[in-house]
């Protein structure tokens, strides 16, 4: 089953933007990803097969992305 994680990031150029996608493309496990750069916490909004977000805050720390889960109900 899907999941949505939803991460604040420190994310504001198209170059970061794609960092994560050469990052992401070899992970099977994440089904599609999107930024909203006009939010103020330029949101990263993941797609995934029970990934968990520590693994995409690490992935993206490692790059010098700053990255956030935040918690939400739907």
């Amino acid at each position: 089953m899907n999941q949505i994680l939803i991460f604040r990031t420190s994310v504001d150029a198209q170059k970061h933007v794609q960092q994560v996608a050469a990052l992401f493309k070899s992970i099977k496990l994440i089904k599609h990803w999107s930024f909203d750069l006009d939010d103020c916490d330029r949101i990263l909004r993941v797609v995934s097969l029970n990934i968990l977000p520590e693994t995409i805050e690490n992935m993206l720390r490692t790059e010098g992305i700053y990255c956030e889960h935040m918690e939400y109900e739907l």
